[in-house]
């Protein structure tokens, strides 16, 4: 157990795993022998809760912060007119023809009202712009000869996202359709910098916040549902690795070539098993896995590289994020090392000892 070690053996590692002596529960280590030991083993991880596809509200929708633009358009008796300032209330007169009125730009304040001459205080919030339309001209109809109004939005806060990260221009981004994807928004933001393999997409909608990787929202459509109103979006540089440890070619943290690598890859990657000190029928992998309850519980993966079928097997498995590949030591490599320690501690001896002798035979 003293002896200079990379890690330990495939057998101790079972072993370890179903008896832990720290008294902790045991892990599951799972032989790997077919796809079919393995459920989901050609995908890679999808988020735990998907976003619930939400019908999208009017394009038109007004809330607080949004500034409207107001026309109100006059025939005959007039409430407003021409020459008044601009939201100014003019004289009641009768002028032949249609007479125009812009309102200043009006913003909806929090409570989500707005303020109109003569017609007062009106609670437009959760109503569309035609909506609006209909209640200023219901509350002028009385003081005004049948008067239309025209609403717009100038400034729109309540159908919009915000997104920010790795993306060309990060800010507010107004939904002209409402039936934006996720990855429609990246693109409208001017596109995403950097390496798409590395980017994570965490979506915050309301209280609930899933992240998703960008290559993902290609490779998996279900994904990529529609932005609702009010998200936020952040874009950010998180690349997937996995870690060599044991008696490998070398040990080190790997990224992500590509969107997906399969354990064959990883090994190759990693230069094989060690000739010198490696067992290839001792290759595991450990990941943390979602249990039925939702919860993270650790699995252990073993597979026998001495047996054919294992090298299709390892094109078919999938290394997700944060695995860890390990090489077993070979069991047989204990007792060179203790024949080479016993070496080392005597060389010195035997080396004082024949110097010794060859100066008592060229005395003698």
């Amino acid at each position: 157990a003293t002896l200079p070690s990379s890690g330990p053996t495939g057998g101790q590692i079972e072993k370890s795993a179903r008896t832990p002596k720290d008294g902790s529960s045991p892990i599951q280590l799972i032989p790997v022998r077919a796809i079919a030991d393995v459920p989901n083993l050609e995908t890679d991880a999808t988020p735990a809760v998907l976003l619930p596809e939400l019908t999208p509200p009017p394009t038109d929708m007004i809330g607080p912060g949004d500034v409207l633009d107001i026309n109100i358009y006059e025939a005959g008796v007039t409430l407003f007119s021409n020459g008044s300032s601009a939201g100014g209330m003019g004289q009641f007169a009768a002028n032949p023809g249609v007479q125009t009125q812009k309102l200043p730009p009006t913003r909806v304040d929090d409570l989500g009202d707005i303020t109109i001459p003569y017609a007062g205080t009106l609670h437009v919030a959760g109503v569309t712009t035609g909506e609006a339309e209909a209640m200023i001209r219901n509350s002028l109809a009385r003081m005004s000869q049948n008067p239309q109004v025209m609403v717009t939005l100038n400034q729109t806060i309540t159908n919009s996202i915000i997104i920010g990260g790795e993306v060309a221009r990060p800010g507010r981004l107004v939904l002209q359709t409402n039936r934006e994807t996720l990855s429609d928004v990246i693109a409208l933001a001017g596109g995403y910098r950097g390496n798409a393999k590395d980017l994570l997409l965490r979506i915050v909608r309301g209280e609930q916040s899933v992240d998703v990787r960008v290559n993902d929202l290609v490779d998996n459509p279900r994904l990529d549902v529609r932005a609702y109103p009010g998200d936020r979006l952040m874009l950010i540089n998180n690349p997937r690795t996995y870690s060599v440890l044991g008696a490998p070619g070398r040990v080190e943290q790997v990224s992500f070539s590509r969107s997906s690598v399969s354990l064959a890859e990883a090994v190759a990657n990693a230069g094989g098993t060690n000739p010198g000190i490696g067992n290839p029928a001792a290759i595991f992998v450990f990941r943390y896995v979602r249990d039925g309850q939702g919860n993270e519980v650790p699995m252990v993966y073993h597979l026998n590289m001495m047996k054919t079928g294992s090298y299709f097997l390892a094109q078919r498995f999938a290394m997700r994020d944060k695995d860890v590949l390990y090489f077993g030591n070979a069991a047989a490599n204990q007792p060179s090392k203790l024949i080479q320690l016993i070496s080392q501690l005597f060389s010195p001896i035997l080396t004082v000892t024949s110097a010794v002798q060859t100066v008592q035979n060229s005395n003698n």
